[in-house]
């Protein structure tokens, strides 16, 4: 029998990864085991072949249909090859400017808005770079990224080259039924992340009046249109009351999931809010706080507490977010960020970053991994001091900072969040400093104050005493 592969699989090879599958509208390329490669390698519309157990899973999970002699696949399906590593997503800053002028804004380096912007064809030249890298998704910020004059002629290009957009940074202001309606006929229906700071202080975050009722009525808008949402809430001292009642209104009105960020020492929160931001024992406290009163509260909302908690309500259970690796699982050549290290963060300003939450401190402290207006997307992939920064593992982190290579708590944290560690690592100005965080999280003894707390619920974060 003759077999090719579907129209909703690819197959890609990297420098680093030999062999492996996209599946149109998830994220991250699959590896494959040796006997499915060798199978897919064939199912080419010209090779016939005996049909055996690996056919008939690949078969069942509709990675391979059967087909006439000469039925090759698609030009997206077939295989492509590329000499860089692998980087399946990007996160995409396309404009800068918004419609807000938000008083924490991480792009920022001060309060001036930001006025930089990619423009419509140097956008159509990015996402052929990004398709011949490999590159299968997008999440798109801003700035207010639907605030870019061409926001819809740009979500068509991308699906136009077989990428997709897979999440959508959005303060909400412009979300219309029109505009979901489009959306829906281009194919695209991501993560819709909104932005809501709190029952009563949304309007002062955004800096704009009515901004909480315009955000809580597109969040309603899009979840009644299909799309799901997911609520990016800052969290500081003058908020933080606001948490659970701002949970319970999220929750009813049928948002998936929560984050709630604590806010942080960036140039701009700095110098509009002075000492408001959390202390880390006094954030751990009060958010510990607040996860014993939501698991106990009876809503099923899934609530990720930034850099400490992820509660799963309707499972009775949690996880400790600083323990990134459990009893077990720690390895040195673990990516020092596993997120970032499968995606290229861009600037509205063309910056190759490593962190797009720290786009305005390196700014501010005048470092550049390169600049996508002058190098091309594939050189900075394939050598240079993005690469080198993007490529740390956990196990150069433990060799370039002292404090971290003698931590007990090393092979639980992994190092932490290097972007933490970079923004408070002072002088030196490198993202091996130690994440002071996490630090504070183990040195402190919260693995056990949590561990009691929560002691009616299932700890997912299994580690070593």
């Amino acid at each position: 029998m003759y077999f090719r592969l579907s129209d909703s699989a690819a197959l890609r090879s990297w420098k680093n990864l030999e062999l492996a599958l996209y599946i149109r509208g998830v994220p991250y390329a699959q590896p494959l085991t040796r006997r499915e490669a060798d199978a897919l390698l064939l199912c080419d519309g010209e090779h016939d072949l005996e049909v055996d157990d690996t056919l008939l899973e690949l078969a069942a999970r509709r990675i391979v249909v059967s087909c006439e002699k000469g039925d090759r696949p698609s030009a997206w399906s077939a295989r492509r090859v590329y000499d860089i590593p692998c980087f399946p997503r990007m996160n995409l800053m396309i404009t800068g400017r918004c419609n807000y002028n938000c008083l924490h804004c991480f792009n920022a380096a001060d309060n001036a808005p930001l006025m930089t912007e990619w423009s419509f064809g140097e956008l159509c030249d990015l996402f052929d770079q990004a398709r011949d890298c490999g590159i299968h998704s997008l999440t798109l910020t801003g700035g207010e990224p639907m605030a870019h004059p061409d926001f819809l002629r740009i979500l068509r290009e991308i699906h136009r080259r077989d990428m997709f957009v897979e999440e959508l940074n959005t303060n909400g202001y412009y979300l219309t039924p029109e505009i979901l309606d489009e959306m829906k006929e281009i194919g695209c229906r991501p993560l819709m992340k909104i932005s809501f700071d709190g029952l009563g202080f949304h309007d002062w975050m955004r800096n704009r009046k009515g901004a909480e009722q315009r955000t809580l009525d597109a969040m309603k808008l899009c979840i009644a249109q299909g799309f799901p949402v997911k609520s990016q809430t800052q969290v500081h001292r003058k908020n933080v009351q606001s948490m659970l009642p701002t949970a319970r209104v999220l929750n009813d009105m049928g948002v998936r999931e929560m984050r709630i960020i604590r806010t942080t020492e960036v140039p701009r929160w700095v110098l509009n809010a002075g000492d408001a931001c959390l202390g880390m024992d006094e954030y751990y406290e009060t958010m510990l706080d607040l996860a014993g009163e939501y698991l106990a509260s009876g809503m099923g909302m899934v609530i990720d507490i930034w850099q400490f908690l992820r509660l799963y309500p309707s499972r009775g259970c949690y996880s400790m977010v600083p323990v990134a690796c459990p009893e077990g699982e720690y390895r040195d050549t673990l990516p020092a960020c596993r997120g970032n290290r499968a995606m290229v963060a861009v600037t509205s300003s063309g910056e190759i970053v490593p962190c797009i939450q720290v786009s305005g401190t390196l700014q501010q402290a005048g470092i550049s991994f390169g600049n996508l207006h002058r190098t091309p997307l594939k050189d900075l992939l394939m050598s240079g001091p993005y690469l080198d920064n993007i490529c740390t593992t956990v196990g150069d982190v433990r060799k370039g900072n002292s404090k971290c290579g003698s931590c007990r708590w090393f092979e639980a944290c992994a190092g932490g969040c290097r972007a933490m560690g970079f923004l408070y690592s002072g002088e030196r100005k490198d993202f091996l400093g130690e994440d002071l965080t996490k630090c504070r999280f183990f040195e402190h003894g919260w693995v056990g104050k949590v561990r009691e707390a929560l002691s009616r619920w299932t700890n997912l974060s299994i580690i070593p005493d």
